[in-house]
């Protein structure tokens, strides 16, 4: 019923693009705040006095925010509009960059790394059912995925600009433009984005009820395992590209820059494959990931054959669209809950690809061991893709 109330609401093409265009913007401050403090550790250590293992420890706030908040802000936020919900997220994602940026002490920075990390899940989870309304369902992916460019995007140049500045003025103000860009995108979702007064809406135990299917969490697994092989590689990319490659620091961003060209391919790649083959394309991205992970360990030894490969190990963001569709598939009545939750489960990859990974490298498997990791965690991803489908309903797709 949902499903058909929002085709007759859905925009004109062109109003539909700028609401694209709003929300990919609001992804790219998200994307550019969660990641610019890995390019500005060092500036970050020496403006507070700590050491750089302490500021790995605000990433660690940061994510623990967006797994905390995705499914509370998705069951609290249900009985709001999605615009509204949207420009509370955004307002209070600003607001918590803005604080970052004034921080006085280690401590209170990391108190605000964590706020600022609450709405994150929620906002692409809105974002991402707000794209799908829009289009007929057989386009859903491909809307999301140009939504999801936003964060994409980021990887590309939002991360770069944000540690140029911070290295040039200070890491604070690289947090200050962040949340600008946070108070850009309240002012392009209030303008562009209306509220749609027919959309269904949920209730919190109605949220709650995904928990409690079978396939939301397999398809949660799914992210939270197969995912982490991509941190695992990229998480301690600088140092095996200085170690191993042998390239001069200074051309260490030109190939994160290939990442970011592979990441938004993927993105774009992703969201058409699942729009093509539906839950397979799953299965084929994580076993195109697998093999592509193993082939980084001999790539690394070559300029050349690692930047191929370092835009390829970025090409598996193609299983971010892939999922938030299927999450949005099979939750049914819960689709906030889901559709953030996918965000919290990318977070929980984030956190433990580069766990696992650094324990390799100490335990002396050297630095392009993170390849191999990576590659197990893909297959473990795949495991529970073919678990997932065996306990399927046996209908056609």
């Amino acid at each position: 019923m949902a499903e058909s109330v929002e085709t007759e609401v859905r925009p004109s093409a062109r109003v539909a693009l700028l609401i694209e265009l709003a929300l990919a913007v609001g992804g790219f401050a998200i994307g550019t705040g969660e990641f610019a403090i890995m390019g500005l550790m060092p500036d970050v250590a020496r403006g507070l006095g700590v050491g750089e293992t302490q500021v790995g420890h605000l990433i660690s706030a940061y994510a623990l925010g967006v797994v905390v908040g995705a499914p509370l802000i998705a069951i609290f936020g249900s009985y709001l509009f999605r615009r509204q919900l949207l420009l509370l997220l955004m307002v209070f994602f600003a607001a918590g960059n803005f604080a970052s940026a004034i921080a006085p002490e280690y401590y209170s920075l990391m108190l605000f790394r964590f706020i600022s990390g609450l709405p994150h899940g929620a906002y692409f989870g809105v974002a991402a059912l707000v794209a799908a309304s829009m289009v007929p369902p057989h386009k859903r992916a491909k809307a999301v995925s140009r939504v999801m460019l936003g964060i994409t995007t980021a990887m590309l140049f939002g991360n770069p600009l944000a540690t140029w500045l911070g290295q040039l003025l200070s890491w604070r103000y690289a947090f200050g433009l962040v949340g600008a860009i946070g108070v850009a995108t309240v002012i392009m979702v209030a303008l562009y984005l209306p509220v749609n007064r027919e959309e269904a809406r949920s209730k919190p135990m109605t949220e709650l009820a995904a928990l409690g299917r079978r396939q939301v969490w397999l398809t949660l697994g799914i992210g939270a395992i197969g995912f982490a092989g991509m941190f695992s590689v990229f998480s301690y990319l600088a140092p095996t590209l200085i170690n191993v490659t042998g390239i001069e620091e200074h051309w260490v961003p030109v190939v994160l820059a290939a990442f970011g060209v592979g990441a938004i391919a993927g993105n774009i790649v992703g969201g058409w494959l699942f729009d093509k083959l539906q839950f397979r394309s799953v299965g084929w991205i994580l076993g195109f990931s697998t093999l592509i992970l193993l082939l980084f360990p001999v790539a690394a030894n070559s300029v050349w054959s690692v930047v191929l490969s370092v835009m390829t190990v970025g090409s598996m963001v193609a299983l971010s669209p892939a999922l938030q569709i299927r999450l949005m598939d099979v939750a049914k009545d819960a689709q906030t809950m889901a559709a953030a939750s996918n965000h919290a489960a990318f977070n929980i990859a984030n956190a433990l690809g580069p766990w696992l990974g650094g324990m390799a490298i100490t335990a002396g498997f050297g630095w392009t061991s993170t390849g191999y990791v990576g590659a197990a965690m893909a297959v473990g991803g795949l495991l529970i893709y073919g678990l997932a489908r065996w306990l399927e309903p046996k209908t056609p797709e």
